[in-house]
């Protein structure tokens, strides 16, 4: 996967699993993986091991991984997960709602 229809910043809405539902950020974005992190979603804990005296270890709750095409990007109009269409505007592509004509970018 080269593209992905989400970036880093956007506001999503998580399609399906066991975050169904959950309207968060996007931290960061893999489109080698093509994969996105979403601020409150997929947690997971990570077993951290304390590298330097005097740093403790202990379990943390984090952020994982989930696929791009289990997202979608949350239209603050249509208060909903939408697809998204690509418009030419002074020779920019922007992203749109393809249901309300929101621009994103």
């Amino acid at each position: 996967m080269a593209n992905l229809h989400i970036k880093k910043g956007d506001t999503v809405v998580v399609l399906s699993g066991d975050d169904k539902g959950v309207i968060g950020e996007v931290i960061a974005a893999s489109p080698a993986e093509g994969k996105v992190l979403v601020k409150g979603a997929n947690m997971i804990h990570k077993h951290v091991k304390p590298r330097r005296q005097g740093e403790s270890g202990g379990i943390i709750d984090a952020e994982g991984a989930i696929y791009a095409s289990k997202v979608a990007l949350y239209c603050t109009t249509c208060k909903k997960g939408v697809r998204v269409k690509t418009e030419i505007v002074d020779g920019k592509k922007i992203r749109v709602c393809a249901k309300c004509g929101r621009k994103f970018d």
